[in-house]
């Protein structure tokens, strides 16, 4: 019931209240991915609402979906956390994605027609003015969208899911490789030229060669792949 004093408003649409769920689950992530949020922080609904402005409904929301990912978790006693991601979690993931991305390149070369490969094209045409501006934060966001893109052509639902439950992990690895050096930003634009050009060809064995050269050299390039070998051939 709400309280006497309350304005007599209409309830957000449906939309709305996913745009205010998208926003905070981005802004949350981010915050996750840079370190303003460190591994072990409780997370309050309520306190985050606060911060960011708006109700808790879409907070709730958005720590759904963060817990779904692994970016969060809930704990008896303790109530929401920020999950602990070592080198070692993080390069498994990669590693586990350069399988997946594969695949769907593969699978996304058999299915791909005009309006896909224009859209395609788009996404590659946004990631190079992104890096021609020098905008990581633009280019890391359409590096993805050209990747979403790729997962949903492939057409396989299981693969799909498996590929959004490792999105966050994609997103940390994604923005640590393109800040490792002034160069890796034109680099991984090559890459993902060369990836739709085998796609546009209609070639799976290429397709899925490039896509798993690229995600592998990413890996590598975010240094997180260095640590994961060194750590376990530490005795």
């Amino acid at each position: 019931m709400l309280p006497a004093d309350a304005p007599n408003l209409p309830p957000l649409p449906a939309e709305e209240l996913i745009s205010l769920a998208e926003r905070a689950y981005r802004r949350l992530r981010d915050a996750i991915v840079d370190g303003s949020l460190p591994g072990g922080e409780r997370l309050s609904e309520r306190s985050l609402a606060q911060s960011l402005g708006i109700s808790a409904q879409p907070v709730r929301e958005a720590l759904r979906r963060l817990e779904a990912e692994g970016m969060v978790v809930t704990l008896p006693r303790r109530g929401t956390l920020v999950a602990e991601f070592g080198p070692e979690r993080l390069a498994e993931m990669g590693l586990i994605r350069v399988a997946l991305e594969g695949s769907a390149a593969a699978l996304a070369a058999r299915r791909a027609g005009a309006a896909d490969i224009a859209r395609l094209r788009a996404r590659l045409l946004a990631m190079r003015a992104a890096t021609e501006a020098g905008n990581i934060t633009a280019l890391a966001e359409a590096n993805e969208a050209f990747h979403a893109e790729i997962d949903t052509l492939a057409g396989n639902a299981f693969l799909l899911r498996s590929l959004q439950a490792l999105r966050a992990y994609d997103h940390f690895g994604r923005l640590r490789a393109l800040r490792a050096t002034p160069q890796e930003p034109r680099r991984a634009w090559r890459e993902h030229a060369a990836i739709l050009s085998a796609i546009r060809r209609r070639d799976p064995e290429r397709a899925e060669a490039r896509m798993r050269a690229h995600v592998t050299r990413s890996l590598r390039a975010s240094g997180l792949l260095d640590a994961f070998e060194t750590e376990r051939e530490t005795p």
